[in-house]
């Protein structure tokens, strides 16, 4: 199954705080406020929605296609993606802006502050998907990730508009979002990615309960953290997937995209949703126990070692006999 995905590609800054921020918060005077951490360490990372994913379904044997846009200053990025199996034959270099950034700092409860530089992704509305889609050969779906809004919105269009089968992936920009182009971006998906309050986020502007959202999509995936994952079929069957337990979170950033990815994988290779929520729970502890969204390391023996111990041995014997080598 080729999957392609199109999302943000960006440099991140991630920094670590001692402390909690919310020892610094005074609640009656928020819309004042002005505050300066000290942080402790400073890691610069590679990163962005789309090309985390992309990262993580070729980390898993898969061959992605990534589709988005970037500045000149690509060149290393792109050597590492392909070195490990990512096909950047889709993204698109601008000749005036840099790269994404994320700046984002994490506390000590795990809480975290980020801003976000757009730069080259706002020209990711220039990307028309077909010839991307003829040159490769085609693919089953296509993952329309945190982008330019604009190019959220062409892509999802142009999907429905040729019948390319897409999985609906706004959380990122939901804040940002209005009711509108929420409904725009999810319609006629067939599978809607959100965490739990992404998705009452959705409901809130779009005004459609979960149950009208639902005649909406296909599949709806609900992230809940710690508490594991909500997989809520078309026929109205819930499947409820615990997390991993006994990880040693080191830095949530990414976690989502690695979830996303396992998921994906996970329909790559015609695996039962249940199981597809099992490998993205595998997949994102191995990000969260690591600093940095794509620096970690996966190893066949140990990701089947951790679904046979959560999920018991028919969980991990259907994904060692549908993987393929990593």
């Amino acid at each position: 199954m080729k999957i392609a995905v199109s999302g943000s590609i960006a440099n991140d800054h991630l920094m670590t705080f001692t402390g909690k921020f919310s020892d610094s918060l005074v609640v009656d005077q928020l819309d004042k406020i002005s505050l300066s951490f000290l942080v402790d360490d400073l890691d610069v990372r590679r990163g962005g929605c789309g090309a985390n994913i992309a990262f993580g379904l070729a980390s898993l044997g898969e061959e992605p296609v990534l589709i988005g846009a970037v500045g000149e200053d690509f060149d290393d990025y792109r050597s590492w993606l392909e070195r490990h199996g990512v096909d950047c034959s889709g993204v698109r270099i601008s000749e005036t802006r840099h790269t994404a950034r994320f700046v984002c700092t994490t506390d000590a409860a795990q809480a975290q502050i980020a801003t976000f530089y757009a730069g080259a992704m706002a020209e990711a509305r220039e990307i028309e998907l077909k010839p991307i889609h003829d040159r490769v050969g085609g693919w089953d779906i296509v993952l329309i990730g945190p982008d330019d809004p604009e190019g959220m919105v062409r892509h999802t269009e142009e999907c429905r508009v040729r019948g390319y089968r897409f999985a609906a992936d706004p959380s990122q920009q939901l804040a940002f979002a209005g009711g509108d182009l929420i409904r725009t971006l999810i319609d006629g998906a067939a599978y809607l990615f959100s965490n739990e309050y992404e998705a009452a986020l959705t409901e809130k502007k779009t005004g459609w309960s979960a149950g009208e959202i639902q005649q909406r999509v296909g599949t709806r995936v609900v992230t809940r953290g710690a508490e594991g994952v909500s997989v809520y079929e078309a026929d109205g069957t819930v499947i409820e997937v615990p997390a991993l337990a006994g990880i040693n979170a080191v830095d949530p950033t990414g976690v989502g995209d690695a979830f996303r990815a396992g998921f994906l994988a996970g329909l790559g290779v015609d695996l039962p949703h249940e199981q597809c929520a099992q490998l993205g729970c595998a997949l994102a502890a191995s990000v969260v126990e690591t600093t940095g969204t794509q620096e970690y390391r996966l190893e066949r023996g140990a990701l089947l070692s951790r679904l046979r111990d959560e999920y018991g041995d028919e969980a991990a014997n259907i994904v060692d006999e549908r993987l393929p080598s990593f």
